[in-house]
């Protein structure tokens, strides 16, 4: 639109109405901002309170785990002593038994354990670390007690639950002495955890424990242990009762809503004693080795309801201040017109420099093009050198072993020449059946003389690169075929470990026949003139591959080769090009599968590993 074609606007009007709109929007983005940022502040608070707590939480099981574990050996060590194991039997002197309950008191001194005790197979406490004091558990039965019925028939066991006597609240260890048939008594470690309780009273957030059935066992605020984080089925909660000898008051569900929350989820808890219910962040984590979760319930207020209002005065101050911007850019509407002048004067210098970029980028452009047709046809150069080198080896093994297939072609030509000669001698004898058994083995040694030229013509075909289940036996069994002349002509005892079923791996029969080739011929120029020579090639499945192993019990290879034996060139052989393991490495690379070496002590073991095929079993 022109300048004179724009409609006029009275003076009164232009400016009002951009800011009109300003204020509107500022307005608008006030409200929003204040929101955002309290839901933003109210997030990253809750964020960070989990961290904490997170952190709180991994001290606080591991010290009740620290707690436990360091106490958890001593039942089983006490369970082994021949004088604990003499003074339940009945078998100690009155000496002997204050002499053990000195050594119970010092070792409860020394570990912090609240009581240790020993008991007869009738559950009568004969020996204790308390048997000083008023509440000694000295002469007591307790014989009706889980922990003493359990470690009585399984040797073992733990429980959580209130003194009878002392009617205060401690994790039992009890551990059976003597054998299963005839148990001799009880050795029973009673922890405390008053100290661990009292240590989680001054953090922030309220700590309690619960049992596999969720009753807290460990608190601190003691008004909740023998709560429940779970609603139990009335049966339930009397069985537990009499387990825990608890009151009947217990066991009631605890004042968090709600009741059955998740690891992270939001509640409503008292998370101090007096204080009014408010949202808490519960935090839940198992104990190791232990069938209990250790909660936290960490309060809201005031952190996120601080970090909320923070959030809130930043988002309406960031409005704000962008409204002032805002203001700011208006304010300097007059000035545009010359800033125009400018901004296109910038525009046209802009738009020649970027026609002067455009045209470096596209030349440099060209130049790249170039360089990537260059080295896709380098790329593709070595591929096809690679490929004639592959072919080229293989065609060297063809020239290698064709001395071994001649010999076995010639043998059955030969054969055949003897049963034709006999068989006219037979038909001009009237002995038509016995030149009939002539033709039968002639045409078994054609159809043996079809399977080496098959395999000679197999091994000698170029790779089709295509990959495809292949049977890693048929791929041996043509190998050694390929070598049989040579090896009977060397005199090698060759042993095959082959599973019954077929071994099925990805890669191409071809290529796969040329490593086994090259390495049985690497076996057999190892085993020249050594005495008694040996080849072992085995085959089996597992993990998801297929490992091939030929063995031979040769020199071996020194150190030095050892380093560079898969290294293009490099060759002990004084007539060798040291390329045929390199390319086996590199045909097995190409199979995804992997090929080393090794002493086999003596000889040498080079292992193939190959991926099977999928569904493929051994």
């Amino acid at each position: 639109m022109s300048p004179q074609s724009r409609p006029r606007i009275p003076l009164v009007e232009r400016p009002r109405a951009p800011w009109l709109a300003l204020a509107a929007v500022v307005a608008l983005g006030l409200a929003a901002g204040v929101w955002e940022g309290g839901q933003w502040g109210r997030a990253s608070a809750l964020a960070e309170l989990r961290r904490t707590a997170d952190t709180a939480m991994a001290l606080h099981v591991a010290a009740l785990r620290s707690e436990v574990e360091k106490q958890r050996a001593l039942p089983a060590v006490l369970a082994q002593d021949a004088e604990v194991a003499a003074v339940a039997r009945g078998a100690a002197s009155a000496e002997d038994v204050r002499r053990l309950d000195q050594r119970l008191e010092d070792l409860s001194r020394a570990t912090r354990a609240a009581v240790i005790y020993v008991m007869d197979g009738a559950g009568r406490t004969l020996a204790a670390s308390n048997w000083r004091e008023p509440g000694s558990f000295v002469g007591q039965n307790y014989a009706f007690r889980r922990y003493f019925q359990e470690a009585t028939a399984k040797g073992a066991f733990e429980q959580f639950a209130l003194g009878t006597v002392s009617n205060r609240p401690g994790y039992y260890l009890s551990r059976r002495i003597g054998e299963e048939g005839a148990p001799a008594g009880v050795v029973v470690v009673k922890l405390e955890f008053d100290a661990i309780e009292a240590d989680w009273s001054h953090g922030r957030e309220r700590t309690y424990v619960t049992d596999a059935l969720g009753v807290v066992v460990v608190t601190d605020q003691p008004d909740w242990r023998f709560r429940t984080a779970r609603r139990l089925p009335a049966e339930t909660r009397s069985r537990v009762r009499d387990e825990f000898q608890v009151k009947q008051t217990d066991l009631e569900p605890l004042p968090v809503s709600p009741l059955e929350a998740g690891d992270g989820a939001l509640v409503t808890a008292e998370t101090r004693a007096g204080a009014k219910p408010g949202p808490a962040l519960h935090l839940l984590q198992p104990v190791p080795t232990t069938d209990w979760s250790l909660h936290t319930l960490t309060p809201l207020s005031p952190t996120v309801d601080r970090a909320a209002a923070q959030g809130r005065a930043i988002g309406g101050l960031g409005v704000l201040a962008a409204g002032f911007a805002a203001g700011l850019a208006l304010s300097a509407r007059q000035r545009r017109q010359e800033r125009a002048r400018r901004q296109e004067e910038a525009r046209a210098e802009l738009e020649r420099q970027v026609e002067m970029r455009t045209r470096e980028l596209r030349d440099s452009n060209m130049r790249l093009e170039a360089e990537m047709e260059e080295r896709e046809r380098a790329e593709t150069a070595a591929r096809t050198l690679g490929d004639q080198l592959v072919q080229a080896n293989k065609l060297a093994t063809l020239g290698q072993i064709a001395a071994s297939v001649a010999h076995e072609i010639n043998q059955p030509l030969a054969a055949i020449r003897a049963y034709a000669d006999n068989g006219a001698v037979m038909l001009d004898r009237q002995r038509p059946a016995d030149a009939r058994d002539n033709l039968v083995k002639i045409g078994g040694l054609t159809t043996r003389m079809a399977r080496i030229t098959s395999e000679l013509k197999s091994f000698g075909r170029k790779a089709s690169g295509k990959f495809e289940p292949v049977s890693a036996r048929n791929a041996v069994e043509g190998s050694l075929m390929l070598l049989n002349h040579r090896i009977i002509a060397q005199g090698v005892a060759v042993e095959t470990a082959l599973p019954r079923g077929d071994i099925l791996v990805m890669g191409e029969l071809v290529r796969l026949e040329q490593v086994i080739v090259n390495l049985l011929q690497n076996a057999l120029d190892a085993l020249r003139d050594r005495p008694a020579p040996r080849i072992r090639v085995s085959l089996q499945a597992e993990d998801g591959h297929a490992s091939l192993a030929v063995t031979d019990n040769g020199p071996g290879i020194d150190a030095a080769a050892m380093a560079n034996l898969f290294t293009a060139f490099s060759t002990t052989k004084a007539e060798g090009l040291g390329l045929g393991l390199a390319i086996c490495r590199d045909i097995v690379r190409d199979f995804g599968g992997e090929i080393s070496a090794d002493d086999a002590h003596p000889g040498a073991r080079f292992t193939v590993r190959l991926r099977l095929a999928h569904g493929a079993a051994a």
